[in-house]
């Protein structure tokens, strides 16, 4: 296995679960921990449904595998969890548990895939290894299903997405480390005391001692330094290059965002040119859901299809229903206006719109009315929408259409 914690050079899985409370990004780096769980959140927000021919499936045992899961976990942590360490480790186990032996399972549970080894025979596995207490417990690849992101170094193992941003990573916890010295002394900052008198050894460290004693580590702020004759503090200024440390830490935090294709403001960054509000907010959130969450729900559907519902010859199949993401459903006032060119263009009749809108339909709502200076209008006003207007009471509007369905009158001249 090609983790990251291995990329970083700690031991032997099985024998460094002290080192993993410390190396683990996951638990050392904030915006890690931070992405993580913005992505496991979103994938929880999609209903994994059974469906068969189409149809939902409410009932049955695949049904209640994939809503009981375990006793000890339901269907949100199932794909919670899985997503996790997808993003973490770049791969996922399911284990259908320890009363299995064949045919369709009865439990899920999702295994630690930084405990599990492979045993291949022929560039094949042929057995699983899982560190336990206990020791190693054998795993059949029957008993288990595998999430694997592609690794161009081993095939048989998922690579975890942070492999390439290392350095990024360690460039982050390593000055933070420092920086939590340098904020502990919270009193005054760093500096030396400077005297014109000679001074014994003994006398250094007394000194020392009584200024950490009164001003230094764990002492409240703003305390007043009573100082001897000819003795003075000067303190440290920041240097040019530990203010461009903050500088990197910004990019690497763009750059571990890329990596895990989450938009800034979907993580609550504001850009400092522009605000936290408005259309572009409202886009990067529909992109986030578009080109990251939903791919991923695809691959895992993919990957259940030719893991579970393939291998046991079952009819039915298993997709995430995105159809109540708010971020994925279009604006009122964009469908309004969307209709509005659809009727002038002649794609839609009124009735087509009020059908669509559960309103009851005009009778001359099927015929096509154009507005013949649409384009002119268009060019001098801003366009209104269906949803400014309210076909119920007789309220001024432009749009010669949209007229003909408040008076219930098609007009004259403009029926093909």
């Amino acid at each position: 296995m090609l983790s990251f914690s291995e990329f970083m050079g700690l031991d032997d899985p099985f024998e460094r679960e002290q080192a993993e409370t410390i190396n683990d990004p996951y638990r050392s780096h904030s915006w890690v921990n931070i992405c993580i769980n913005i992505l496991i959140r979103n994938v929880g927000r999609a209903p994994f449904q059974i469906t068969l021919d189409g149809d939902t499936v409410c009932s049955g045992r695949i049904f209640s595998l994939f809503r009981d899961v375990n006793p000890f976990m339901n269907r949100y942590d199932l794909w919670k969890e899985t997503a996790a360490w997808w993003f973490l480790e770049g791969e996922a186990f399911w284990f259908f548990g320890d009363d299995y032996s064949a045919g369709i399972p009865r439990e899920i549970y999702v295994l630690n895939p930084r405990k599990m080894r492979a045993w291949i025979d022929g560039d094949k596995v042929i057995r699983w290894f899982y560190a336990t207490e206990r020791g190693e417990v054998p795993l059949l690849p029957d008993e288990m299903i595998h999430f694997r992101e592609w690794n161009p170094w081993n095939p048989h193992r998922g690579v975890s997405p942070l492999i390439a941003l290392t350095v990024e990573i360690q460039q982050d916890v390593r000055p933070n480390k420092g920086t939590s010295k340098l904020l502990k002394n919270n009193s005054v900052p760093e500096g030396i005391l400077k005297t014109d008198q000679v001074l014994r050894e003994e006398e250094e460290d007394r000194i020392e001692k009584r200024w950490e004693s009164s001003y230094g580590r764990d002492k409240k702020s703003r305390s007043i330094a009573v100082l001897g004759k000819g003795t003075s503090f000067q303190a440290l200024s920041v240097t040019p290059a530990a203010l461009r440390f903050f500088e990197l830490k910004r990019w690497n935090l763009y750059t571990l965002l890329a990596r895990y294709g989450i938009p800034p403001r979907v993580a609550n960054i504001q850009d400092q040119h522009s605000a936290l509000s408005g259309s572009d907010t409202s886009n990067q959130h529909a992109a986030f859901w578009k080109y990251t969450i939903i791919p991923l729900l695809k691959n895992f559907e993919q990957i259940l299809e030719t893991q579970f519902f393939s291998r046991f010859g079952l009819r039915e199949r298993g997709v995430f229903d995105t159809s109540a993401i708010p971020e994925l459903q279009e604006s009122a006032d964009e469908k309004s206006k969307r209709d509005i060119s659809e009727i002038e263009a002649g794609l839609k009749t009124i009735n087509d719109v009020l059908r669509e809108r559960g309103i009851e339909p005009k009778p001359w709502g099927n015929e096509w009315h154009q507005n013949p200076q649409g384009d002119k209008k268009s060019q001098k006003t801003p366009e209104k929408s269906l949803d400014s207007v309210n076909i119920n009471n007789n309220h001024p509007i432009t749009n010669k259409a949209s007229r003909s369905l408040l008076n219930e009158q098609p007009i004259i001249g403009s029926q093909r």
